[in-house]
């Protein structure tokens, strides 16, 4: 019970301090752009790229997406409106250059999963059956859509919520709720057997 409602506090605190940041940069955006684009840069620049590289395994391309998106607002600044929020504004213009970067390239590459902290093991055989089990998750990962794998990637490892991930995407909550489903689905049938390891790496 203690735990839980840490939890709820903790997700209000957190929901509370998105909506002063975001204040903030609507404020800023009206007022002063070039200011607004230098802490919009050093707020996002990181996250962006470190969601962008966990689906293109490429830091080049990383690099040039991440910098373009913020190219793009800058250019677009006599026209462009941020309908839900800054952040999902960018989130959605990195993703969508990201996924367009995979069809032309016909690459569809897994994000990093080595960002994941490693488990504590006992022995060897516990190490060897991790491994083997982070290679049974990427097969299962390499099959999922690109789109698929963005609403994973912002759900897993960005901490976002489903309403948070439908802003970022243009999708409607039950649509990411569905395409989290099908990914946790194809975990599951790939990581028959691995249960154990499996509940260690999620």
């Amino acid at each position: 019970m203690c735990v839980s409602i840490l939890e709820n506090q903790t997700k209000t605190i957190s929901s509370d301090f998105s909506s002063v940041e975001e204040d903030m940069f609507r404020t800023l955006w009206q007022t002063n752009q070039p200011k607004f684009m230098e802490v919009v840069f050093h707020r996002f620049y990181t996250p962006l790229g470190r969601t962008v590289n966990r689906m293109l395994q490429d830091t080049a391309a990383t690099e040039d997406i991440v910098q373009e998106v913020f190219v793009k607002v800058w250019h677009s600044r006599d026209t462009i409106q941020f309908n839900y929020s800054v952040r999902a504004y960018l989130y959605r213009a990195a993703i969508n250059l990201a996924l367009n970067y995979l069809e032309k390239n016909k690459r569809l590459q897994l994000f990093d999963l080595q960002s994941t902290p490693e488990p504590f093991h006992t022995d060897v055989e516990d190490q060897f059956n991790l491994q083997e089990a982070e290679t049974h998750i990427e097969d299962a990962l390499n099959s999922l859509p690109p789109a698929c794998k963005a609403v994973f990637v912002l759900s897993r490892y960005e901490d976002m919520t489903y309403r948070e991930i439908a802003d970022s995407l243009q999708l409607s909550p039950k649509t990411v709720e569905n395409q989290m489903g099908k990914a946790l689905r194809l975990l599951r049938e790939y990581m028959r057997g691995y249960t154990r390891t499996l509940l260690l790496l999620f």
